[in-house]
């Protein structure tokens, strides 16, 4: 399963410059842990940093520039950091596998003469077979929409620090041509690289790529989407919103039956009275999602439910996915929540991330210290504002105070909760 080591934001709303775990210059800072939790007060950019990975999905599926007005953005200059006139640049580190080469994405977005937004510069890179050390190589060099791409899975490129036009790229690709590089330009450079070319086959880094981030899971779960009445017809997954909660019920029904008594067995222990969940379909072909309490004759159905119950069954629901997202992000999952259970929704997913089953890593944002308690200090990232306005972002575990104090028994949580967590 491919796994996110680091990543690295600069000029992105409160992120001027941040980044997180390892990347491809800091190879000897520990990589992000499968279960990720950020915390922080309320303004200091937890939601901007769970839109990180928002907006990157949204451009490689509809383009930069359809990317910046989503999901309420607001356009390219409300997105980019407050008085920076440089581009948006964001890098990720990751790995296919844990013996796989890591592999560095790098983007920048900027404004062109028109004030429309568009791809700068993208890159991928990698290490040669059997190279530990030194400079990674590229095999994904994209400047304006133009560049070189190496073929295969094995080749990389060489290249210069600074290609200024196209010319160059020009030159510079006839000295290194071979039946593994081209010269490639897209047509339109609105549109991420690694969108077009990892379509193609003769590109399978590109593409697997492509389909990582394609594969992500970001959860914009809305309880009263969850209330809807779909037409009846099994899904595999569960939707952004939970729309589609009923459909999933009745493909794990179908499908996978000791999965979803898991589920039901996990939810009894959580919600009091909870004894079976199904669906039933109404005369007009839609879906009825129905819970059977231990109290009562009838059913109660999804629309008599609290946001609580349905929260928590859709993220059970989630976490027992037969095919889960490589990469799953949640911003604040106690929202709703009875406090007590908090702790164990919070091993449910460590469980989920860390287990032999091979689960989504896990990224969440949190303000609750009830959720934290059931957490370790190298899982917990704290984002605070610094006097400039722009946020800046830590890991719990550089605090040695705070690892001793965990190590001694008390809980990450009520640290924080007493604000041993707070810079000092």
């Amino acid at each position: 399963m491919a796994k996110i080591e680091g990543i690295r934001v600069k000029n992105f709303r409160a992120l001027k410059e941040a980044s997180l775990g390892r990347l491809s210059n800091q190879e000897k800072l520990e990589p992000l842990t499968p279960m990720t939790v950020v915390i922080g007060k309320n303004g200091v950019g937890k939601s901007t940093l769970f839109d990180v990975f928002g907006f990157l999905a949204d451009a490689l599926k509809f383009g930069v520039e359809e990317a910046c007005d989503l999901r309420g953005r607001g356009g390219f200059e409300k997105i980019r950091s407050q008085g920076q006139t440089e581009a948006i640049e964001f890098e990720i580190y990751y790995k296919e596998d844990g013996n796989a080469r890591p592999i560095t994405y790098e983007i920048s977005i900027n404004i062109d003469d028109s004030g429309r937004p568009f791809v700068q510069k993208e890159r991928l890179r990698q290490r040669r077979k059997n190279q530990s050390t030194g400079r990674p190589f590229s095999f994904l060099i994209l400047e304006n929409g133009r560049g070189v791409v190496w073929k295969g899975e094995a080749g990389v490129i060489e290249e210069p620090d600074i290609l200024n036009d196209f010319e160059s790229w020009v030159e510079f690709y006839r000295k290194e041509e071979s039946k593994e590089t081209e010269l490639v330009e897209l047509s339109d450079s609105r549109k991420l690289g690694i969108a077009t070319l990892g379509s193609l086959k003769q590109h399978p880094r590109i593409s697997l790529f492509r389909q990582f981030i394609e594969g992500w899971y970001l959860s914009y779960f809305e309880p009263n989407s969850a209330r809807s009445l779909p037409l009846a017809g099994p899904q595999k997954h569960l939707n952004i919103k939970g729309d589609n909660i009923g459909n999933v019920v009745q493909f794990m029904e179908r499908e996978h039956k000791d999965r979803f008594k898991n589920v039901l067995d996990r939810i009894a222990k959580e919600i009091p009275g909870i004894d079976k969940i199904d669906t039933e379909k109404t005369a007009d072909g839609r879906l009825l999602l129905r819970f059977n309490d231990k109290g009562f004759h009838d059913p109660f159905y999804a629309q008599q439910m609290s946001d609580g119950t349905l929260k928590v069954f859709a993220y059970l629901l989630l976490l027992e996915d037969p095919a889960p997202p490589p990469f799953l992000c949640i911003e604040e999952p106690e929202n709703g929540l009875y406090h007590k259970l908090l702790e164990t929704l919070a091993k449910e997913f460590r469980e989920h991330a860390t287990g032999c089953k091979g689960g989504s890593q896990v990224f969440i944002t949190t303000h609750q210290p009830y959720f934290v308690d059931a957490l370790k200090p190298n899982e917990v990232w704290i984002l605070e504002k610094s006097t400039d306005g722009f946020s800046t972002i830590r890991r719990a575990s550089d605090d040695e105070l705070v690892k001793n104090m965990v190590a001694e028994g008390l809980p990450l949580g009520g640290l924080w909760y007493c604000d041993y967590l707070d810079a000092r």
